[in-house]
């Protein structure tokens, strides 16, 4: 059995366009969800892996697509709804994180572990 991941391009665009969206929204969409996402350095390190030239492509596509999922301003449950917003994004975040978790290496959380401590999220 085939166990490549297949993304329409037409639901998540191609993976230039959504690695462009991810870059563009996603310090802004952490600083909005931080009190939500009680996991913000793996998600963080997530964000890294998923730059990182050196990862699988597969791996970037699951990564890219979750973020993605996470920048988007229109999804599942409305961001602005409280308590609820973010619930959605999380559990598509935690599965692809999840499922993507080994190849989440220790320079990736080192990275995100200085991005949060310095305050890079609220800079970028």
């Amino acid at each position: 059995m085939d166990q490549r991941i297949f993304l329409d391009p037409e639901i998540v665009g191609p993976e230039d366009e959504r690695e462009a969206k991810v870059r563009a929204g996603f310090w802004a969409s952490l600083r909005r969800a931080a009190r939500a996402i009680p996991f913000s350095t793996d998600l963080v390190a997530a964000y890294y892996c998923a730059l990182d030239p050196t990862t699988p492509r597969r791996v970037r596509l699951t990564l890219l697509g979750a973020l993605a999922y996470f920048v988007m301003p229109a999804d599942l449950l409305p961001d602005f709804l409280p308590l609820v917003g973010f619930t959605d994004d999380a559990t598509v975040l935690i599965t692809a994180i999840g499922m993507v978790t080994g190849h989440i290496r220790d320079e990736h959380r080192q990275a995100a572990e200085k991005a949060l401590s310095e305050g890079a999220a609220t800079q970028q």
